[in-house]
């Protein structure tokens, strides 16, 4: 007998769905449900089918297939049919207006983003899906555009308040005239779980991907790093890694993942010597026609010897270098759109512009010195000897850094999925690739202008045959593991949709990819070595996601506006926190949310720090080295580089669901998320920036960089989500604690809420501890944590009541804080009698910590009332 998941068993066979009262119905041009009009004006050709009465396999666990059957009736899926087939069909869903709604759509090729809005009209293009409030049904629905055959959907805005959808397949090969499933429908209470119950329902249904609760995630998540990027961009070389990496560890805070970024590949541009690496590469744009030559490190790297940077001779770096490259690269940029534009504007003589941006490339080329690497690391690192020798290269570098560096267990690169940002190039590997010509969907026409894509359709992609996608794969991922690498970080995911028409459409190219990446994660990288990113958009959460467990839920951190707006040093910082949590709610579902890198050394690193803190994923930074607040780390990491993490990914609380809190001077940002004993909430004043529907680009919004008022309380933290925090969320009393205050006050789900005011780009964070009451007097105490971490919460270990008082575990050095309505009787600290204080004013019980390395760091604090 087939056991209950086996997917060649159908799932109606292993599940009945009770005989539950379906919630949706579409009659008379009406989708309503539970007797509550959604849609209106809905179109004659468009069909609707209950979830319950579909038929399907599936090889998800019983536990969830049981989970999705309990809210079956919940769910439905929407259809239309045409008369004549096509590779782009557009359809009317029906129009809504006068219902508050939160949205996530594509602003960029990769970054999707949140929106609000009131009716269909208002909608933007490419949307991947909308939730409406439904306050007349105590309810939230959202409707899902999903992938079905060769197509996958997205919504779009239509007149007079209709939403459309748009399935396309990206290929005139690949053509339908009819959908039954094209978009889910689900409806809850809840509105966080109408999210989980319609992704789950999805899963079940397409059997393509799986849920995060289904997956490992990668152990860095738990631990701090550092990435390259930002600090050298492509001129990143093994000198200037190893200074960097050094430079934490004599600060005291030791990376425990390292992620080399873009710079380290073999890459070329056509009609270069197809046997030599491009040379002289700054920022990202420089290198985005470029493609991949050879599968392994560049030169750079290559000809790196064992010993070369643990020996007394080891070579020094300049940390003005990369600096100095870095600003004359963004002069030569600035330059070339300059000259852009004047093309732009029609003007005919552009030789002053041109001789400018002359001077400047001579300028950059002088700055470099010749060989790009700077460096000489003997004469035995020669071309001939590379990638063949365990004396040279990767291997050697990795052996070196982990000889050096005990505690780091995670060494990644970077490569786009195509491998480079323009592909393979033909003929330069045993792969069979070919430059194909790039297509932009019409859906993409609303979206925000950029170089990447301009740069890519100038240059189209190196495309590796699809059959050979799993060897492509392997083929760089074997020796990258063989050589140290124990993970990648893979980026510009969506090219695929723009090269797909001789493939038979995105969905296919995507699946054949898709496939070859996760078989090569699961043999190369222990099942979950990757980080995805600029992978926003659904096909890849709905077809690429059966083995990835994290990736990105942001744009990138900017340090500055690359359009030379002053203010997006602050503004864009704000738009950053945006993205993520808005994005965590549906991309939560299926991965890890990884709210990216930052710089401590940020004009607003601190409130960046401030939402890494509670994010729940990894923290790294991408610090240039000489440019770092060692102070401001140490209050997100432990000295041996793991962090106090949230249980949970942070996301907004729900009177920010259908709020702007980026324009509409009046909505703080807040986010949620749990520790072990506790729950916190995040708020982020992060107005001042956002979308410009007629620019079709993110822009700065001066008048809302103000202070704003709000509120926070217990009820704010959506205790029933998870099966560890809903106990907690029914305690009568807690003891609330504002890191940034340093104030410490009592309330119960009744209180009143807690005023606050933030300052543009500052933040708070309120710990929420649910009050015991212990020993003969019943004595009030809630241990609140180490005060000198953003997450004072996530330091706190375990926690055991006893009758006459508490037992903590406290992991880090510094003040411990409780909250108690009295002064204990005892303290020690592992054993010893320690010395604690305590005042009668406000409850603060204060006790000052070691970290003991012997211990790992933890701390037992054992108190008697």
């Amino acid at each position: 007998m087939a056991p209950p998941n086996d997917p060649a068993k159908p799932l109606a066979n292993v599940l009945r769905a009770k005989a539950q009262q379906n919630h949706f119905d579409l009659s008379e041009g009406k989708l309503s449900v539970n007797g509550v009009n959604i849609l209106s004006e809905v179109p004659s050709n468009v069909s609707l089918t209950h979830f319950s009465s579909t038929r399907r396999s599936s090889d998800a666990p019983l536990p969830l297939l049981l989970r999705v059957d309990s809210t079956a009736s919940r769910g439905c899926f929407l259809g239309f049919a045409h008369d004549e087939p096509s590779d782009r069909l557009v359809n009317s869903l029906g129009k809504f207006s006068d219902r508050e709604f939160l949205s996530i759509f594509r602003f960029k090729t990769w970054w999707s983003t949140m929106w609000v809005g009131s009716s269909g009209s208002d909608l933007q293009m490419e949307t991947q899906w909308v939730l409406l409030n439904v306050p007349e049904a105590s309810s939230y629905v959202v409707i899902v555009p999903i992938v079905e055959g060769a197509f996958r959907s997205a919504l779009h805005p239509g007149r007079g308040g209709h939403v459309t959808i748009c399935a396309e397949s990206g290929s005139t090969r690949a053509t339908a005239s009819s959908f039954e499933a094209i978009a889910y429908v689900h409806v809850s209470d809840n509105p966080y779980n109408v999210m989980k119950e319609a992704y789950g329902a999805i899963r079940v249904h397409l059997n393509t991907f799986k849920l995060l609760e289904e997956k490992t995630v990668p152990p860095l998540v738990d631990k701090f790093g550092w990435c390259t990027w930002d600090a050298f961009y492509l001129t990143v070389n093994p000198t200037g890694v190893w200074h960097g990496v050094r430079e934490f560890a004599e600060g005291g805070v030791s990376p425990r993942f390292l992620i080399i970024d873009d710079g380290w590949q073999s890459i070329n541009h056509d009609g270069q010597d197809p046997n030599e690496d491009a040379k002289n590469l700054v920022l990202g744009g420089t290198q985005m026609t470029a493609r991949l030559h050879r599968l392994d490190e560049c030169e750079k790297f290559r000809k790196y010897r064992a010993g070369t940077m643990l020996g007394p001779g080891a070579p020094s770096f300049d940390p003005k270098k990369p600096k100095m490259l870095i600003a004359k690269a963004i002069e030569v940029e600035h330059a070339e759109k300059d000259r852009d534009k004047a093309v732009q504007s029609g003007v005919k003589d552009l030789a002053e512009l041109e001789l400018k941006i002359e001077k400047l490339k001579r300028e950059l080329d002088q700055l470099f010195g010749g060989e790009e690497s700077g460096e000489d690391y003997g004469a035995g690192g020669c071309r001939k000897c590379a990638g063949k020798s365990e004396n040279y290269g990767f291997k050697a570098f990795t052996t070196d850094l982990r000889e050096k560096f005990k505690g780091l267990d995670d060494i990644y690169v970077w490569h786009a999925l195509c491998g480079a940002w323009g592909g393979v190039r033909p003929g330069s590997t045993h792969l069979k690739s070919k430059v194909v010509p790039t297509k932009l969907s019409p859906g993409l026409d609303g979206t925000m202008t950029d170089l990447a894509v301009v740069k890519i359709v100038e240059g189209g992609i190196g495309l590796v045959d699809p059959s050979q996608a799993g060897d492509f794969y392997d083929s760089m991922h074997s020796y990258l593991a063989s050589v140290g690498i124990t993970g990648v970080k893979v980026d510009v995911i969506h090219t695929l949709e723009y090269v797909s028409e001789e493939y038979g459409g995105r969905v296919e190219l995507a699946k054949a990819y898709y496939k070859g990446i996760s078989d090569s994660l699961a043999k190369n990288f222990k099942g979950s070595g990757l980080i995805s990113s600029m992978q926003q958009c659904n096909d890849f959460f709905f077809l690429g996601t059966r083995q990835i467990s994290i990736g990105r839920v942001g744009d990138d951190f900017w340090f500055q506006d690359p359009n030379g707006d002053p203010m997006g040093v602050y503004w864009l910082q704000g738009v950053h926190m945006i993205h993520c949590a808005y994005n965590s709610m549906w991309m939560g579902q299926i991965i890890q949310p990884d709210w990216d890198m930052f710089q401590s050394d940020h004009l607003c690193a601190k409130f960046h720090a401030g939402s890494r803190a509670i994010c729940g994923g990894p923290v790294y930074v991408s610090d240039s080295v000489g440019g770092h607040d060692f102070r401001l780390i140490k209050q997100l990491v432990f000295p041996d580089g793991t962090i106090p993490k949230c249980q949970h990914f942070a996301l907004p609380t729900r009177d920010c669901l259908f709020r702007n809190p980026l324009f509409d001077s009046e909505t703080i940002l807040k986010i949620w998320n749990f520790n072990k004993y506790g729950g916190v909430i995040g708020a982020f004043n992060c107005q001042g920036a956002g979308w410009d529907p007629k620019e079709q680009r993110i822009r700065g919004h001066s008048e809302c960089y103000k202070p704003m008022s709000g509120s926070v309380q217990t009820t704010d933290i959506e205790w029933d989500q998870t099966k560890g925090s809903t106990q907690m969320g029914t305690a009568p009393e807690f003891a609330v604690y504002l890191g940034q205050a340093d104030e410490l006050i009592l309330t119960t789900p009744r209180s009143g809420p807690i005023s606050i005011t933030i300052q543009p780009s500052c933040f708070e964070i309120f710990s929420f501890v649910p009050i015991m009451h212990l020993g003969p007097n019943s004595t009030k105490f809630a241990p609140i944590g180490l005060t000198s971490m953003f997450n004072c919460g996530g330091t706190i270990q375990d926690l055991e009541y006893h009758d006459f008082g508490a037992n903590v575990k406290v992991k880090g050095g510094g003040v411990f804080l409780a909250y108690s309505s009295g002064a204990p009787k005892k303290c020690t600290v592992n054993g010893v009698g320690a010395v604690f204080g305590w005042s009668s004013e406000d409850g603060k019980l204060t006790v000052d910590l070691p970290w003991v390395e012997e211990l790992g760091g933890v701390s037992t604090v054992d108190l008697v009332f």
